[in-house]
């Protein structure tokens, strides 16, 4: 089994267009569902929501792990309930606080899969790792929504325009907790995907 094939290559092979329709309607749904899932945590409910986009990353490779990103955002766009339930609905939860981070949920699904495809998403600690830096650089799109692009589009809301020590505290601290344990739990998830798939 070549270590740059992912968990999806391995286990469903790579062919068919039904094959991959159907993978990105199972990613979506994972997502959603995740994102629904809130756990209690000091100092915020943690949601599940960036533990299934990591998942997904990990296990389709960075274009599928892309494009099922995508169709769960147009999903989003469309009016469907797939966000968190503190996400606005349809076309506003573009214009709010947490855009950035949206948007950067592309990104993250496509960086996990790049390291899923370089064979660094088959180790506990490789994996780990990978999906801690993948978490660390969603807040550079998430944070610079709030501190510079929504006001250079005009969007006008109290969240606009922070200064630093405030985005900091309403959009990082209260995450970065929540953060380490989904890279830990995406981390056991794919490799135990990986053990079992082996056992096969």
């Amino acid at each position: 089994m070549s270590r740059n094939m992912t968990l999806s290559q391995a286990t469903f092979g790579t062919d068919g267009l039904l094959r991959k329709t159907l993978m990105v309607l199972a990613g979506t749904l994972l997502i959603a569902m995740a994102a629904k899932v809130s756990v209690p945590l000091w100092p915020s409910p943690m949601s599940l929501q960036t533990l299934a986009i990591l998942s997904v990353g990990f296990a389709f490779g960075s274009r599928m792990g892309a494009v099922t990103l995508l169709a769960y955002l147009a999903q989003g766009w469309a009016g469907l309930p797939v966000f968190t339930p503190t996400t606005a609905i349809g076309p506003a939860a573009f214009a709010g606080p947490t855009a950035g981070f949206l948007i950067g949920f592309v990104g993250m699904a496509w960086l996990a899969g790049f390291a899923a495809e370089r064979g660094l998403a088959r180790g506990v600690v490789t994996t780990g790792l990978s999906a801690l830096v993948i978490s660390a650089l969603l807040y550079l799109p998430g944070l610079a929504w709030p501190m510079a692009v929504a006001g250079a589009l005009g969007v006008e809301a109290g969240w606009v325009g922070l200064p630093a020590a405030s985005v900091w505290a309403g959009f990082v601290a209260p995450f970065l907790i929540g953060d380490a344990i989904k890279a830990v739990l995406a981390a056991l998830i794919v490799t135990g995907a990986w053990k079992a798939l082996a056992r096969r």
